[in-house]
């Protein structure tokens, strides 16, 4: 488990009591302070009143719903990032959730280092630290599209680039083609097998020139990156 030097204040909305009490104490672990809330209207209030660093959010809760709460942050103007936790696996029910105002989802039952990972990926990206991802020796420039691996140029497509910028972002955790055809498509996603074209691609322009690997597929699952050091842990 990875310690971080600078703790974050979350705030887990869930209405399942063991389910939140073990992200609590994984997230304790890491030393971070976790606030509770089981049903929406309470999480309202608390953040009417206190600042999070990232919420996670569960969408099936008790007197206001968990779309609803993400529409109503932000309609007040909350930038707060929002980790949509869901049972729901269907991308319509993930596009929903994005567009009433999540930033990420992760589906039940999930890993906990999943959920970990995506946190800290969401708290760099609050406190602006989004202008240049690194995975390794991988490097990407968001603010010109540029991306460098051992200070070598890489020349990506559009789709290229926005394939390896959602990977980066939750890397080193897996992340399902549903997710990757979305970031590379939005809701109009082409034939079945294009991102598996978008894919190799994209794994010849990053891995084919150089000794080591970064993009691994998860079988049954989809598609991670790894610094290079770890991708054959």
């Amino acid at each position: 488990m990875e310690k971080h030097t600078i703790p974050l204040r979350l705030l887990v909305v869930e209405d399942d009591a063991a389910l939140a009490a073990t992200l609590g104490e994984w997230f304790e672990l890491e030393g971070h302070c976790c606030d509770f809330a089981a049903d929406g209207q309470h999480a309202l209030s608390l953040l009417a009143c206190t600042d999070f660093d990232v919420i996670l959010l569960d969408i099936t809760l008790p007197r206001v719903d968990g779309l609803e709460v993400a529409r109503r942050i932000r309609r007040s103007g909350d930038s707060t990032p929002i980790l949509m936790l869901t049972a729901r696996d269907a991308i319509e029910d993930r596009v929903t959730g994005l567009e009433a105002g999540a930033d990420d989802y992760v589906v039940k039952p999930f890993a906990l280092v999943e959920v970990a990972a995506r946190v800290r990926v969401l708290s760099r990206r609050r406190t602006g630290d989004v202008q240049r991802l690194t995975v390794g020796a991988l490097e990407l420039r968001v603010s010109d599209h540029r991306v460098l691996r051992e200070d070598r140029e890489v020349e990506l497509s559009p789709i290229g680039w926005r394939l390896l910028e959602t990977l980066a972002r939750s890397s080193p955790a897996c992340v399902d083609r549903e997710t990757l055809s979305f970031a590379a498509w939005g809701d109009e996603p082409p034939e079945s097998n294009n991102l598996k074209v978008q894919m190799f691609k994209l794994r010849t322009a990053i891995d084919k020139p150089f000794n080591t690997s970064m993009i691994e597929t998860v079988k049954g699952r989809g598609y991670r990156l790894r610094a290079a050091d770890a991708a054959h842990d």
